[in-house]
């Protein structure tokens, strides 16, 4: 017989108390002020054994524990008819035994002694009805046998198939399921069948359902890889619960589980109608493998206003969509599609909030608030200053179409000439951005400066061309007219005119998979004649125009180039590291695809070719979270390099790219931003130079355009730091950080920076980019990649956003130098951090919404407030990070799953005023 050991079982151990009701209140004759008063039987310190009464029980308990012994006793006896009645009775009383949480039912606690007696009587009965009613009661007795290797209420469970499990109780249940996941991984790793326990979960399933544990549901299917089954068991008042909180595991599962998780849920979205939550789905899965997916979902529905509705959530992942002939004709659906009306509504924004006045550098600068020793030093009028200003006020009045310096009527006094050179291109470039999504009035402006003698003019008006087209289609194509331009593109006389060109058709037609931009570019990457800069440029911008596609002739150019003898000498250009981001940027969201390039890069013999895999290895594991990945990036880190100078070169762009890598990868999901904020410290502390100056950079990506302050103030003593170029990078992070927010203290540290490095010139330059970020669109526009609620990661806007920072690396030969251009791909992530209502006629419609703190509800009970701390605002509203909004009353019924960006609202038929 079991001896009663005093250790808990496995159901006292899950309830956290080993006692019973009466045992909790202390009545059980033992003062529960006496902690160590001694239990029956214990031994006390002198090894003499105790003989304590044993516990008393009520009147009530003690029949009810001669009751079963009786039963026992019967199912031991010789007569046969008494069985089956002696076991239902036992069933009975452990089924109407009431327990709470904090105790175990009284009849399995008085059972358990008789636990292996019951067993032995199992093994010693005939085939029968009552040998499988025996094994069912001993299924739940063996909740109360715990041993990690005995998984008896699994085993006797499959001894006794039953319909009606629910019957025993959740907790049960609950074990059972543990149990089988258990007794899965066990025949997984001895290869053996495990068809009888995957039937025996999915009768569970209907179970934990129907009691609204649709985590339980989810997490044993996950457990024994059968998630798509969950489908067949969705109804209409779960599958919303369910497929939240599937989506929500998806950061903290490994490839495949985390696209099948996505596909189960986009599925039952489908069927139940629900189509903008569908296609944001359908958005995070779209790719080589899915082509038709986004297809599926947009023509699931005939509804004019749903279908503008998705037609805006692909247009905001800039995902360019031909539309098949019987809709070609939907001018509407066109334009939503093309984001055509993005600038209309921006300026709307704009008119509410009564920003529409062009504002000039110096009100961003407040240069009187600077220390009066430093005063007017900080804005002596060189061209590099000028040049501060031209960036400044693009970023700052960018989109508005209105500024005091660029927009004039006659070019000749325009901001251009107070700069040089290179200077004079990124000026007249910076008309893009203030005319940004608004085509036809932006190329008119443009139009003046395209036909000026001075190249670097001429090259700005090409580049302004690829920004303000950059996000916005046009029917006409504009920007494939004037940038394809075979002239431009092959004009070798003028590199800059060349470069415009290609950046300009990389910008304006990213993430496009555009096949005709091919003839363009293509030529280029493979020209052994051309320099390093253009082919690097060419590579890049098809990578951005064919982001995530795995597109094959890309990659195969791409490589090529890198094995191709006349190039070897050229692979040690500066510019190398763009043509290995163009390759990174074709697998960007691939996860295992990537293997196949990677596979390739080892077998080329050159010291970029290192650099270049882990660049292709963190794009494609870009925002999953996946935890090896970062670890990886970590050691790469932690080596140390030996000093050989071309060796050394490559192992040190390896180790800055493993730093940008760990933020790219962490910025999905929460938990690994903190571990990862966390382990950039440790690399600042005993990292090498390279990877010091990387580490800023990384700061900002990961939470760029929103302003944590243990971040930035992190970044404040950074931007002090005794390496310059530490210091520098430590600096426009700071302004990526709170990039579009107006941060009060944010704007005061990069003052004070300014006064700092008033002598320093390169550092000053780049004080006054942050600080032209910090006001982008004067507080109306975001940096951020994810959107819809935090959920979707915009390819596009994170190459932008990695291609400038890849070039910060070494900010001295390029942003500080004359490239400073590189700076405006920052526009593809440039995006309005609004929530515009709109009607069904797709007119801006005034209604009330509540703004505040998002709220996680995954898994809680009933119908949680999604968000906290809110404040009533009428649309048009901002939405700053991690904030969301909901309609104040139902009058209106949104079409989007997420209020936010464009939303088309539909008057609920049901309302009455």
């Amino acid at each position: 017989m079991a001896k009663d050991d005093g250790k808990p079982t496995s159901t006292e151990k899950g309830k956290g108390k080993a006692t019973d009701a009466k045992e909790v209140n202390g009545t059980d004759g033992i003062s529960k002020d006496v902690p160590d008063a001694p239990r029956d039987g214990e031994v006390k310190k002198d090894g003499e054994k105790l003989d304590l009464p044993e516990e008393e029980l009520s009147e009530e308990d003690q029949k009810l524990k001669d009751d079963l012994e009786m039963l026992v006793e019967r199912l031991q006896g010789s007569d046969e008819s008494l069985y089956k009645p002696a076991l239902e009775q036992i069933k009975t009383f452990i089924k109407t035994s009431t327990s709470s949480m904090t105790a175990v039912p009284k009849p399995l606690k008085f059972l358990r002694p008789h636990y292996e007696e019951l067993e032995k009587l199992y093994e010693a009965w005939p085939q029968g009805e009552n040998k499988v009613s025996l094994a069912d009661m001993l299924s739940v007795l063996g909740m109360t046998y715990s041993d990690e290797d005995r998984l008896d209420s699994l085993k006797y469970r499959l001894l006794s198939p039953s319909q009606d499990l629910g019957s025993w109780g959740h907790e049960y249940i609950r074990h059972l399921a543990l149990e089988i996941g258990q007794e899965y991984n066990k025949r997984l790793d001895e290869d053996k069948d495990a068809d009888d326990i995957k039937d025996l979960a999915l009768s569970l399933v209907p179970f934990f359902l129907s009691h609204n544990a649709e985590a339980d549901a989810v997490d044993i299917l996950s457990e024994l890889e059968m998630i798509m089954e969950i489908e067949k068991y969705v109804d209409e008042n779960n599958y919303s619960r369910v497929c939240l909180y599937m989506v929500s595991m998806v950061p903290l599962l490994t490839y495949p589980d985390n696209d099948r998780f996505l596909i189960s849920a986009w599925n039952i979205y489908m069927k139940y109608g629900q189509h903008t939550q569908a296609m944001t789905l359908a958005i995070r899965l779209y790719g080589p493998e899915r082509p038709d997916i986004l297809r599926n979902t947009l023509f699931a529905t005939k509804d004019k206003a749903m279908l503008h509705q998705m037609a805006f959530q692909m247009a905001r992942q800039r995902i360019h969509f031909n539309l098949p002939d019987d809709l070609q004709e939907d001018a509407e659906l066109i334009e939503c599609l093309n984001n055509a009306k993005l600038s209309d509504y921006f300026k709307h924004l704009g008119k509410e909030l009564n920003i529409l006045d062009p504002k000039v550098s110096e009100d961003i600068y407040k240069s009187h608030l600077e220390s009066s020793r430093t005063a007017g030093l900080t804005n002596t009028d060189s061209a590099r200053h000028n040049l501060a200003s031209a960036f400044v006020n693009a970023f700052v009045n960018a989109g508005f179409g209105q500024d005091k310096m660029m927009l004039v009527d006659d070019p000749k006094n325009s901001w251009v000439w107070k700069t040089k050179d290179d200077g004079m291109m990124s000026t007249t470039a910076s008309l893009g951005m203030l005319m940004q999504w608004d085509i036809e009035t932006g190329l008119n402006n443009i139009d003046k400066y395209t036909y000026d003698v001075e190249d670097n003019i001429k090259a700005g008006a090409l580049l302004a061309t690829g920004i303000v087209n950059a996000g916005v289609r046009s029917e006409s194509d504009p920007a494939m007219a004037l940038l394809g331009d075979t002239d431009n593109l092959n004009n070798s006389k003028s590199p800059q005119i060349r470069t415009a060109s290609i950046i300009g058709l990389g910008l304006s037609y990213a993430g496009s998979q555009n096949e005709s931009l091919l003839e363009f570019l293509l030529p280029a990457i493979t020209d052994t004649t051309l320099d390093m800069h253009t082919s690097a440029l060419a590579a890049l911008s098809l990578g951005m125009i064919f982001i995530g596609s795995a597109h094959s002739e890309v990659s195969s150019a791409i490589i090529q180039t890198f094995l191709d003898d006349e190039r070897k000498s050229q692979l040690k250009d500066k510019w190398t590291r763009f043509m290995a981001l163009g390759l990174a940027l074709l697998y960007f969201g691939q996860q295992e695809e990537v293997d196949v390039i990677l596979e390739t890069l080892k077998a080329i013999d050159h010291p970029m070719s290192k650099p270049s895999s882990v660049l292709c290895e963190v794009c494609a594991w870009a925002g999953t979270g996946a935890v090896l990945k970062l670890q990886q990036l970590l050691h790469i880190c932690n080596e140390h390099i030996e000093d050989s100078d071309e060796e050394k070169k490559g192992d040190e762009m390896l180790q800055a790219y493993a730093v940008l890598g760990l933020s790219l990868i962490a910025m999905g999901e929460e938990t690994g931003q903190e571990m990862v904020l966390r382990q950039f410290g440790h690399l600042m502390h005993y990292g090498e130079a390279n990877i010091r100056k990387a580490v800023p950079l990384a700061m900002g990506l990961i939470s760029p355009s929103n302003p944590q302050m243990k971040v930035y103030d992190t970044l404040s003593r950074y931007s002090h730091d005794n390496d310059n170029d530490v210091a520098v990078n430590a600096i426009f992070a700071m302004g990526l950080l709170g990039a579009g927010t107006n941060n009060a203290r944010l704007a005061q540290l990069l003052r004070q920076l300014a006064s700092y490095y008033h002598r320093d010139p390169g550092a000053l330059f780049m004080v006054r980019i942050a600080q032209g970020l910090l006001h982008m669109g004067k507080g109306t526009l975001t940096l951020n990649p994810f959107h819809t609620d935090r959920s979707v990661l915009s390819r596009v806007a994170a190459s932008g956003l990695l291609t400038v920072l890849v070039s910060l690396i070494d900010a001295k030969q390029f942003i500080l130098a004359d490239h400073h251009y590189l700076l405006y791909f920052l526009v593809t992530a440039m995006q309005p951090r609004f929530l515009v209502t709109l009607d069904e006629e797709l007119q801006p419609l005034q209604v009330n919404v509540r703004v505040g703190q998002a709220v996680d509800v995954v898994g809680q009970a009933g119908r949680p407030k999604t968000i906290t701390g809110w404040q009533t605002q009428s649309t048009p509203v901002l939405l700053g990070y991690g904030e969301r909004a909901e309609l104040e009353d139902e009058k209106y019924l949104s079409l989007a799953s997420t209020l936010e960006g464009l939303v088309i609202l539909r008057k609920n038929p049901d309302w009455e005023d």
